[in-house]
């Protein structure tokens, strides 16, 4: 089944941030050193992905591409306002903002990156799920961690993740036919690069070194694919 390892990485987010759940009432100052080592995780993580590239041309313009049709629809406050509506349904007024930065959070740190994209080609492409189970494995272990530190609006993030990745397993079960196994594994390499580049973004503002509006640059996923296309053909 195309599925099968989105969904089971599915559930290791839920079981996760249930877990952590439990470990919400942890001193403030045990919270912030835990994030801070996540953040430091997560820019390390999106440094590796992000050096992978063997254009550097097409990452730099997915990036610019995609950063400007995110600030055209303004993603970032798109999926703030999302979290905040999830906040009202799920908790009190002054807990809305907690609430939605951690589905923000959660959301962008488990749907960007290399084994998203690869995980989910090989479940459509060759039913192989090793590599979104064994994300799973770790996404459920992050989603504790961040459940402690930013609430149980972790747990939301599960909707975009399996939306996403089993959108890319579904596709992946037809797209041999319109694309080379070459130009795709070319492909992959330049988005897990810009995904990276993404993740430290993430990272920076997880140790509120920066406030880069991560949600404008999502695009770039989808445009790295246009870009690259261009830049094979010229």
């Amino acid at each position: 089944m195309a599925l099968f390892g989105t969904l089971v990485n599915g559930v290791c987010i839920i079981v996760g941030s249930l877990i952590g759940m439990f470990f919400s009432k942890i001193p403030e100052h045990y919270k912030e050193t835990v994030m801070h080592g996540i953040g430091l995780a997560v820019i390390l993580i999106g440094m590796q992905m992000a050096l992978s590239t063997e254009t550097i041309i097409v990452v730099l313009l997915s990036l610019l591409s995609g950063a400007v049709i995110g600030e055209m629809l303004h993603l970032e406050e798109g999926l703030n306002r999302l979290g905040e509506w999830i906040g009202n349904k799920f908790s009190s007024a002054n807990e809305n903002i907690s609430v939605a930065q951690g589905f923000v959070t959660a959301s962008l740190v488990f749907v960007i990156g290399a084994m998203s994209v690869v995980g989910a080609l090989d479940g459509g492409l060759r039913g192989n799920h090793e590599v979104l189970i064994t994300k799973g494995v770790i996404d459920g272990f992050v989603a504790l961690v961040l459940t402690t530190t930013l609430g149980f609006g972790v747990i939301f993030s599960v909707v975009p993740v399996i939306l996403y990745q089993g959108t890319i397993a579904l596709l992946a079960t037809q797209i041999d036919r319109w694309v080379p196994e070459q130009v795709l594994n070319g492909l992959v390499v330049e988005l897990t690069s810009v995904g990276g580049l993404i993740i430290v973004a993430i990272g920076l503002n997880l140790l509120n070194i920066t406030k880069i509006r991560v949600g404008n640059l999502l695009p770039s996923i989808v445009t790295v694919g246009i870009v690259y296309a261009v830049y094979l053909i010229f």
